[in-house]
This record gives structure tokens, C-alpha cells and sequence, in this order.
């Protein structure tokens, strides 16, 4: 496989582009990859800027739940930008938008629309302090919420490919209300509050952690963190960015019965655009500017063509079976996955859609767990699988997905190519 365009097109990135990159993760540093340029995706396939076409599994990571340039989204986006791309003023979007989200997440009464992930995470953190009057966060070692200076303490994602457990340039006074604890870990949580219960504003988590690769919650850690909250007067926030209308219209919550106080959406809210949304309880939603006194805005919140996005992915991901037939495809692909990994010192988290091999032979539930996986064999495992034009999120603390567009035939391609790797490494 020639990839001479793409090469060149990395060179050039790199004399305007810090690293050559807009997002470290694209570097592929941690696989021992150059980066691959992108000249078009459709359905499951992403085409290079050489002409070559890989079978597509992180999918934007995780947005394209459909699959890439759906004709019915892009049918939408189209007209919308028709009639102009941006009015820094109210459209019907919003709200037809906003009307889907309340109506798909029993927990969410109101929500406010964004432009990433990281701006909704940061939001719903300053509104839950701006309610409980209270200032320190927990979060758990590998949840990744964003690069937002005070939630980059002991983060998954590209952040633990770094030396050191935060970023540079952060100062320390920036996180010294940020405590971090190991995930799936009741008794620590039950140590914590009872030193720091009425101090603590909010705990927020993933509650399918995808950023560390994708680990399970138990449904105790789930369960104790909701009713500890609740005990202590703290908010509870389910960080859904990637699971939310991934794991079901309702997400993670809705798939596990815990009902969170706030929660934070990304990915697949704007169909392949940039929007994000948090939202909660109306008590709680209602303290932010014009109502309330906690400041949030974005000139480019609620984008009339990411908003457009939006509400024609919800309303095909509304249709009945869909995500019955999406995890019965996946569920298929799982399990012969699973045969395929047997007595290799592979593990198969997966959940929904959702998956990840890690190379080791424990059980893989916090992210001590997956430090000790083997990443200098998931690096060779990625590599193996580009050659063959499969490609996989490019990190072992990633996940990978499967979308509608996948065919039964391609994942059973896929399958046999996995086998083959798997051998051979």
C-alpha cells in the first residue's frame, strides 16, 4: 500500500500545523504510524488522499453511528445551508432539537446546545458548582472530559500517552478542586465522602468509560455513586458525550436505570458537526445567564446546519429496531470475535456497539487495569490491520465502533482479517 500523497500532505501539515495535527491522537504517534489524510468517507469506507479505502470502525470517534455522509443528513444539512449557515440568533431548530433530547433522556428537562464536548463537560460542571455553592469535582483515573485546564488530572484518552498525569501549562491552583479515584471503586468513593461530603459540588464520570478503551461499570459503582450524591447533596453527572445515542436513545442511563442529575452529549447529537448539548433537571438548568446567574454562551450554539444535523440523525436513530438490529449485528460480530481471541492474552470489553481488544490477560475493570495492558502489541495489531485497509481507532485507550452501515458481510471480512493478524503477531 502506497501512501505517498498522504506523506507529503503530513510533511507540509507539520511547517503550519503544531505536530501536523489539529488533535494529538491523529498523529498515530502511540502506533507507530504516519497520519493518514482523508480526501472522503461514505457509508463505512474512508477513502486517502492516495486512493486507498479502509473498512472504518472509529468512525470519528464514534459519531457516525449511521455511517459516513448518510444521504438523509446530508439531504437536511444541504437545505439548511440553503438558507444561511450561521445568524448568532434564534432559529426552530433549537428547539425542535432540544424537544428530541428531553423527549429521548427521561433525566433531561431542559438543555442548552454547544459546540464540543469539552465546552459541555466544562459547562455542566460550572452550573453544578453554581448550584450546590460547593467547589470541588470528582471524576475517576482514565475518565477523560475534555482539555479543559481543571478536568486534566489523571485523564484517559491522548492525555495518558503523556508523561505526566495532567498537561503542561496548567497551573496546580486549576485543579486543586479536582480529586481523582479509581473507577469502579465503591469503597473509595465511600472514603471520600465521609472526609469530604458537604465540600463535594458534583461527581461526574463516563458511565461506559470509552477513553481508557471501553471498561463496564458495575452496577454497584453506578448505584452507590447516585445514592451517596443524593445522601451528601452533591450532584451526580454522567459524562454521555460518546455514549449518549450510542448505548440507546437514552444512552447509558437509560440502559442502566441511574438517573443523574446533569448530563453532558457530543458525537452523534450533531451528526458529524460540531455540536454538544448539557442538560438536567430544570431547577439546575435554570440557574444559567439570561435566568440565573451562571454565565454560558457561544456565538456558534445551536448552529441552524448542526442543528439540522442533528434532528435527522435522532429522527432515523427514533426509527423502530434500530438499535435492536445494531446490537444484534454487533452482538454476532462480538461473539466471534471473542472465539477468534480465545488463549491469546487478549481481552474483549464491549458494550452496545462499543468495543475493545487489550492485549493482557487480566480482567480489565479500572485503568490500572489497562496501563498494564500490552500497548506495543495493540501498536502492532493496528498496523497489521491498516495493511489489510481495516481501520480501527488508532489507540489502545480508545474505542472502536460499529455503525448501521456495516454489513454483515464486511464485519465477517473483518472477522477473518482479525484472525489472521492475530496469528501472525
Amino acid at each position: 500500500m502506497q501512501r505517498i500523497l498522504s506523506e507529503k500532505a503530513y510533511n507540509e501539515a507539520c511547517n503550519y500545523i503544531p505536530g501536523g495535527v489539529n488533535s494529538p491522537v491523529r498523529a498515530l504517534r502511540s502506533v507507530g504510524e504516519a497520519p493518514l489524510f482523508i480526501a472522503k468517507a461514505d457509508g463505512t469506507t474512508l477513502t486517502d488522499v492516495d486512493g486507498n479505502q479502509f473498512t472504518d470502525f472509529c468512525l470519528s470517534w464514534g459519531v457516525f453511528i449511521l455511517g459516513h455522509n448518510h444521504p438523509q443528513v446530508r439531504q437536511a444539512v444541504n437545505k439548511a445551508i440553503e438558507l444561511g449557515t450561521s445568524y448568532g440568533i434564534p432559529t426552530l431548530q433549537e428547539t425542535q432539537l432540544a424537544k428530541l433530547v428531553v423527549e429521548a433522556v427521561p433525566s433531561v428537562e431542559k438543555v442548552r446546545f454547544v459546540s464540543s464536548g469539552t465546552e459541555a463537560v466544562m459547562s455542566a460542571i460550572r452550573v453544578a458548582r453554581g448550584f450546590t455553592k460547593r467547589n470541588i469535582i470528582v471524576k475517576f483515573d482514565g475518565n477523560y472530559h475534555g482539555h479543559a485546564d481543571h478536568l486534566l488530572v489523571s485523564a484517559g484518552s491522548g492525555v495518558a500517552q503523556l508523561s505526566g498525569s495532567s498537561s503542561s501549562g496548567v497551573p496546580a491552583d486549576f485543579t486543586k478542586y479536582t480529586l481523582s479515584l479509581p473507577y469502579n471503586n465503591v469503597e473509595a468513593v465511600k472514603v471520600l465522602f465521609e472526609k469530604q461530603g458537604n465540600e463535594i459540588a458534583a461527581v461526574i464520570l463516563e458511565p461506559v468509560a470509552a477513553n481508557m478503551g471501553v471498561v463496564i461499570p458495575t452496577d454497584e459503582f453506578l448505584k452507590t455513586l447516585r445514592e451517596i450524591t443524593t445522601k451528601y447533596g452533591a450532584l451526580l453527572i454522567f459524562d454521555e458525550v460518546i455514549t449518549g445515542f450510542r448505548l440507546g436513545l437514552s444512552g447509558a442511563q437509560g440502559r442502566f436505570g441511574i438517573t443523574p442529575d446533569l448530563s453532558a452529549f457530543g458525537k452523534i447529537i450533531g451528526g458529524g458537526f460540531p455540536a454538544a448539548a448539557f442538560g438536567g433537571r430544570a431547577d439546575i438548568m435554570d440557574l444559567l445567564a439570561p435566568l440565573g446567574p451562571v454565565y454560558q454562551a457561544g456565538t456558534l450554539s445551536g448552529n441552524p446546519v448542526a442543528m439540522a444535523s442533528g434532528i435527522q440523525t435522532i429522527s432515523l436513530l427514533s426509527e423502530p429496531d434500530f438499535y435492536t438490529n445494531l446490537e444484534v449485528k454487533s452482538n454476532v460480530f462480538v461473539a466471534e470475535l471473542k472465539d477468534i481471541i480465545k488463549r491469546k492474552d487478549i481481552v474483549l470489553n464491549h458494550i452496545g456497539s462499543m468495543f475493545t481488544l487489550f492485549f493482557s490477560d487480566d480482567e480489565i475493570r479500572n485503568f490500572d487495569d489497562v496501563k498494564r495492558s500490552d500497548t506495543d502489541r495493540f501498536a502492532k495489531f493496528f498496523r497489521e490491520l491498516l495493511k489489510e485497509n481495516i481501520y480501527i481507532s488508532p489507540s489502545a485507550f480508545e474505542a472502536s465502533f460499529i455503525s448501521a452501515g456495516h454489513t454483515n458481510e464486511q464485519l465477517e471480512k473483518v472477522l477473518r482479517t482479525i484472525k489472521k493478524v492475530i496469528n501472525k503477531i
